[in-house]
């Protein structure tokens, strides 16, 4: 049912017969897979390169993890979660998932993105302007710092911080003091793309989850413009979504010395690493 979908839509054979088809070949589905595919016909018109994944491996996740901040580094992974009274900060061994060390963020926050900075780890929270520092070897924290509006996700470049906050923008940090130096408008088909979410540096390019979508943006750092979609529809069997409507992908993270790309949501029993492919239907 989904590659008939799929094939109707990214094709833009949109006949009213057309259309019936692809409403009977997603009932059963979740309410999402229509955005995947609006999203995948748009990208498609608008020459941008579809690509599907393929699993490389399976690797298990904690499921009580609301995950909002993942990245990779030296073996492990580091990783936020998110909610009042639930947030922390953990060191996490990517074979089995077991948390190898954890700071639990204060209760009144909500956490968000996270992303090292040499001897750093900088945090994020959603709506109270705040963020932390942390020691990166102790999960220490040192210092408080200060944004405007929401704090969704963090990654870097290798000389600068780069951060969502739910908007089609994105913000470029100074990792030295934390100021914010500009700012990058995303955009898809010509259109901003708004609620832009976990962010990965991947090959020079940035990585990004949009709220509520099976799917990741490819974008380019110097235009914004998206240069690629990654249709991860499917990749997560259904039976293992989290009750609700928050159980979503969310997470990206990359070993750049192995080039492994992994990807994740809130709440998932599972961490994948995914390799991607041109989808056919480009």
């Amino acid at each position: 049912m989904l590659e008939s979908a799929l094939r109707l839509v990214s094709r833009g054979k949109l006949s009213r017969m057309h259309v019936n088809q692809v409403r009977k070949l997603m009932t059963p589905l979740r309410p999402g897979f229509l955005f995947v595919c609006g999203v995948v016909a748009a990208a498609a018109r608008a020459g941008v390169p579809v690509y599907d994944f393929e699993v490389v491996h399976a690797y298990p996740h904690d499921p009580t993890a609301f995950t909002e901040g993942l990245f990779y580094l030296n073996g492990f992974l580091y990783e936020s979660t998110g909610l009042e009274s639930h947030s922390n900060i953990r060191k996490v061994d990517l074979a089995s998932g077991r948390v190898l060390q954890q700071f639990d963020i204060p209760g009144q926050y909500f956490g968000e993105g996270i992303v090292n900075w040499k001897t750093k780890l900088v945090s994020l929270t959603w709506k109270s302007e705040v963020g932390f520092v942390f020691d990166l070897a102790t999960l220490k924290p040192q210092r408080q710092w200060h944004y405007a509006g929401e704090g969704w996700a963090l990654t870097q470049d290798g000389k600068q911080l780069i951060m969502s906050d739910g908007t089609a923008q994105l913000r470029f940090i100074n990792p030295q003091n934390l100021l914010e130096t500009r700012r990058l408008e995303v955009t898809l088909n010509g259109k901003p793309l708004p609620n832009l979410n976990e962010l990965e540096w991947v090959k020079g390019e940035i990585y990004a989850n949009v709220w509520h979508a099976n799917w990741i943006a490819r974008i380019d750092p110097g235009n914004g413009q998206v240069t690629g979609i990654i249709n991860l529809n499917g990749i997560l069997n259904p039976s293992n979504l989290a009750d609700g409507p928050d159980g979503v992908l969310n997470g990206i993270a990359y070993d750049a010395q192995r080039d492994r790309l992994f990807v994740t949501g809130k709440n998932w029993p599972t961490l994948f690493e995914i390799r991607l492919h041109l989808s056919r239907h480009n």
